[in-house]
């Protein structure tokens, strides 16, 4: 298998070799509490999306990595950290996974014999209100009376805030957050007051943002239709990057397991650029 070059980040003052004396702790109790902490059971996700546990290891855990989406080549940086747990934001299932050939087979088998297991957890995890993609960026971002926002699939996923910042200002916010230039779709007024953030892919839904009152849309992509919607609903839109703006939940919560459980986790930047 092709083990690509990490470019993990473990946490500040983590060493490498304090990993052999860490305790190992059940896998079916770390995933279980993540179940509970994220109510995995109260969402209805995407068809295809699988929350929770999606590969078993042989029962322990001693190293966490954390990544936003479960390829082979983040598998292989997983593997590279002597990590025992992998958690993701894009699981491994969303589609048709029959047959198990070619390179999905080369996953799995190299799952089973690195005994690597998988936790993902989607809507879930953009919707904590502490651990999430969007109450993290929001965080990130100084952005301040919170609001739940974006009713959808049965639950608010975002946040959107009352909030008093210049369009250029968030822009420079949002590129030192994300450390990378967001496309800025200036449909709206140049002093944002509403400000809605929902991370991901949430580009093709601006009536939804609009329809709920914000000024000032905040999401990771949406395709070129948007920009004509966007000045005809008269709304600011921010698009940050799919994987950007989704980095924030998978860090936050293996930090979350590392201290619970006293075990170190590593970060495994793998971006796609979109």
């Amino acid at each position: 298998m092709f083990l690509p070059r990490s470019t993990s980040t473990l946490p500040l003052g983590e060493p490498t070799a304090s990993i052999a004396r860490m305790a190992k702790v059940s896998l079916s109790s770390v995933a279980a509490h993540c179940d509970r902490l994220l109510r995995t059971d109260q969402f209805t996700d995407y068809e295809g999306a699988v929350n929770g546990l999606q590969m078993q290891n042989r029962g322990q855990v001693s190293r966490i990595a954390a990544a936003v989406d479960a390829t082979l080549a983040t598998i292989g940086l997983a593997i590279g950290q002597a990590a025992d747990l992998l958690i993701v934001h894009h699981g491994l299932f969303w589609n048709p996974t029959q047959p198990w050939t070619g390179k999905r087979y080369e996953m799995l088998r190299v799952l089973i014999e690195r005994n690597l297991a998988v936790y993902s957890s989607h809507l879930p995890l953009d919707a904590h209100p502490r651990l999430g993609n969007n109450a993290r960026l929001c965080a990130a971002l100084g952005l301040r009376n919170l609001k739940p926002f974006f009713f959808h699939k049965g639950q608010f996923l975002g946040y959107q805030s009352a909030s008093e910042i210049r369009r250029e200002e968030l822009a420079k916010r949002l590129r030192s957050v994300l450390r990378a230039e967001p496309v800025v779709l200036p449909g709206g007024p140049p002093a944002c007051s509403r400000i809605g953030v929902v991370t991901g892919g949430a580009g093709q839904e601006l009536r939804v943002a609009a329809e709920e009152g914000v000024d000032t849309f905040i999401t990771g992509e949406g395709a070129h239709w948007t920009f004509g919607v966007a000045e005809e609903l008269g709304l600011n839109v921010f698009y940050g990057g799919h994987y950007a703006t989704e980095t924030f939940g998978v860090k936050a919560l293996a930090a979350h397991l590392s201290q619970k459980f006293q075990i170190p986790w590593v970060f495994l930047d793998h971006p796609s650029g979109l």
